[in-house]
């Protein structure tokens, strides 16, 4: 059981990082300015897609709770997957 929680925990903190990141301005525009200060460039982008950077974030959290390569990559696709289905959900206006 304690495992479902540690899964779902880093579930939570993937998604709520990655829109953080993708759709918000953050903590005292800290987030804008950075999105601005990479501008058009590849993490810029980044910045802005959140099936990209759902990714980034779910290998962090994979990177955290796996113990192997094959269990990392697994825990990173479902991560992703799971936070896009969370945002889907949640946001009307994503597609």
């Amino acid at each position: 059981m304690e495992d479902i929680v540690k899964y779902l925990v880093i579930l939570i903190a993937v998604w709520r990082i990655t829109h953080l990141i993708s759709s918000e301005d953050g903590p005292f525009y800290l987030i804008f300015k950075i999105r601005k200060m990479f501008g058009e460039n590849i993490f810029g982008k980044l910045m802005d897609c959140f099936y990209c950077l759902s990714i980034w974030t779910g290998l962090a959290g994979a990177i955290l709770t796996g113990s192997g390569r094959i269990e990392i990559i697994l825990l990173c696709l479902y991560y992703s997957g799971a936070a896009i289905i969370i945002e889907k959900i949640t946001n009307k206006e994503f597609k």
